[in-house]
């Protein structure tokens, strides 16, 4: 049985199992191929440009669980649980994907809301009379 290497990614409120092992270059999230999951063109870009950067998109199977967060935070959250599975298992293609961003946890979330505002920043309009 192939190698399987096993890491984590997260991003906003997403959180992607990802398991990564020799094969043809199928990508599988949450049961279903990559492209029948995320409808969006630029979802399927973001998911494959870990692979696509150093050239291995039909070296490896990607088998990712996700849950949580919306469809860009998921397809981001795969992303980096990608590159940190390809430089577990190749150390040297951690400088091509460092440069990219792509080892970067984007540690941005929602602001919480406040007690006696409409959200997080606003103000209910102010009147002087």
């Amino acid at each position: 049985m192939a190698e399987v290497t096993n890491t984590v990614g997260r991003r906003k409120a997403a959180v992607a199992r990802i398991y990564l092992t020799q094969g043809s270059g199928d990508i599988k999230i949450n049961g279903k191929d990559y492209k029948e999951y995320f409808t969006v063109p630029q979802f399927q870009r973001v998911v494959v440009q870990a692979l696509e950067k150093i050239g291995a998109e039909n070296n490896y199977d990607v088998k990712a669980n996700v849950c949580g967060g919306g469809f860009k935070g998921q397809a981001e959250a795969i992303r980096l649980g990608i590159a940190r599975a390809l430089v577990e298992i190749n150390s040297e293609d951690r400088v091509a994907l460092k440069k990219e961003g792509f080892l970067k946890r984007d540690s941005r979330v929602v602001e919480r809301k406040k007690p006696g505002r409409p959200g997080a920043r606003k103000r209910f309009q102010f009147s002087k009379r």
